[in-house]
């Protein structure tokens, strides 16, 4: 446990970070830890199964989860308040959905840069995606690379770099990325409804979908019945 830390990989348990995590393992060998953060989203527990399972899988013995619950509390967003309802999945519509977690990312990566900075690690790793995502405004590549200007003037120790591996990747990209890499891509989790099995029709799972069909791959996670039928 004393080992050398080099990156902290922001992980959910989801499909691009994990991929995101397969390529910190690539770069750095086991010199890699993990921190996993719950903002009292629908399918958290779920999530952090799935994060459990892809950090067993590498066998990473440098773990951190923390609780963002505050985040529920401070509301906004179909993930976080049960009183707004997750939407029926649209891969092209436009503007910000209600699915977004006001400056999530920002939050994420405030605590991933701390332990980066407490660990000695010289990069954060976060698993962004700004080509095709929701639309997410803390998706875009210049928001991560203004947080770490902004960290560097914020840490004692000299900020870690933000890497985002994938930012410019589509899902079927990382989706092949992912299965060059031999990622255990069968051990996430995607689905903003459904701790199991996956809805089918929300945005995240219409995106993953997509991305194993135009990767020419089958999903291998369980999805409700019929849930797929039609998908686009």
């Amino acid at each position: 446990m004393d080992a050398k830390v080099d990156a902290v990989v922001l992980a959910s348990g989801g499909l691009d970070s994990t991929v995101a995590l397969a390529v910190a393992v690539r770069e750095h060998g086991r010199r890699v830890a993990a921190i996993h953060a719950g903002y009292g989203h629908r399918t958290q527990a779920r999530e952090l199964e799935a994060f459990g399972a892809v950090a067993d899988h590498y066998g990473i013995e440098r773990r951190l989860v923390v609780s963002l619950d505050y985040l529920r509390s401070i509301g906004g967003s179909a993930l976080t308040d049960r009183a707004i309802e997750v939407p029926e999945g649209e891969l092209h519509r436009e503007g910000v959905p209600v699915t977004y977690v006001p400056f999530r990312n920002g939050h994420l990566l405030a605590v991933a840069v701390s332990w980066a900075e407490v660990l000695g690690a010289g990069s954060v790793y976060i698993g962004a995606v700004e080509e095709d995502s929701s639309g997410y405004p803390d998706c875009r590549e210049e928001f991560f690379r203004a947080f770490e200007r902004a960290a560097a003037l914020g840490t004692a120790a000299g900020a870690a770099r933000i890497v985002t591996p994938l930012i410019h990747l589509r899902k079927s990209e990382i989706v092949k990325l992912g299965a060059e890499l031999g990622a255990p891509l069968e051990l996430t989790w995607s689905c903003y409804r459904s701790s199991g099995p996956a809805c089918g029709r929300c945005d995240s799972c219409l995106l993953r979908l997509r991305g194993f069909r135009e990767a020419g791959m089958e999903d291998p996670v369980l999805y409700a019945a019929g849930a797929t039928e039609g998908c686009d």
